[in-house]
């Protein structure tokens, strides 16, 4: 049974919450070190890919349904919300039956016939941005997915341009343009926006000045071991120092 029905109860003015957790569900003894330690810092959502869209096919592809299993249980011992990619209309059943809010990726941000089939369950949906969507592109997609807007987020997550320095470029100005001239809540991915873990901390402080309603972070207990994007992953010890900036930064804004 959904923890949540209503994903904008949590992501609503005046709160900022964070989304975290690998990019992908490698095994289980990773996937409760980190539920436990987002439990253990008052994180609600974890997030984890048991199905990766790849762009080479050597790539470590998810585990599959095992992945969404060992996600649903892991995330109930710890009462924790889960966050998982849907990457085609055939994994809606087992999505529907055992996660809490299900995540569109930027890659199936136009697959209409996908967000047709989203649009008829009673679920909570993330929507990223395309890697080369316009807003107004990225809108109406929200538009596939709910005519309502009180069960669905945006993600942004960084466009394709030009720049190579970064993995893509984030886009700050147009999630807060959206949030300004829109009903819709919106969160920041800063790691596959940059895919630098060097970079995702001053950008979560800037996603958070600019008042965003949350982040979406890959988290990892030792990155340099992960199977996918170990390179945009924060250890532990990194996603600490994030909280205690962006608690440093909170209090700052409200004296």
């Amino acid at each position: 049974m959904n923890k949540i029905t209503n994903i904008n109860n949590l992501f609503k003015e005046n709160t900022f919450n964070i989304i975290a957790g690998p990019c992908a569900i490698e095994t289980e003894k990773y996937l409760y070190k980190t539920a436990e330690f987002l439990h253990n810092n008052n994180i609600q959502f974890i997030r984890g890919g048991a199905y990766k869209l790849r762009t080479s096919p050597q790539s470590f592809q998810g585990l599959g349904e095992i992945g969404i299993h060992l996600l649903h249980d892991v995330a109930n011992h710890f009462n924790l919300i889960t966050v998982s990619e849907i990457t085609s209309i055939t994994e809606i059943e087992i999505m529907n039956n055992y996660i809490d809010v299900i995540l569109v990726g930027t890659r199936n941000m136009y697959n209409y016939p996908l967000l047709k089939e989203l649009s008829k369950l009673n679920k909570p949906i993330i929507l990223k941005r395309g890697m080369s969507a316009t807003v107004d592109e990225w809108l109406l997609a929200a538009k596939y997915v709910s005519n309502i807007d009180t069960n669905i987020v945006l993600c942004e997550r960084g466009i394709r341009t030009f720049e190579t320095c970064t993995r893509n470029t984030l886009d700050l100005a147009s999630a807060v343009w959206v949030q300004q001239n829109s009903n819709y809540n919106v969160i920041i991915d800063p790691s596959h926006a940059t895919g630098d873990s060097n970079l995702i901390i001053p950008m979560s402080l800037a996603a958070f000045g600019s008042g965003c309603n949350g982040l979406m972070i890959e988290i990892h207990p030792s990155p340099k071991k992960a199977l996918s994007d170990g390179k945009q992953m924060l250890n532990f010890s990194q996603f600490s120092e994030l909280l205690e900036k962006l608690h440093k930064m909170k209090c700052f804004l409200t004296t």
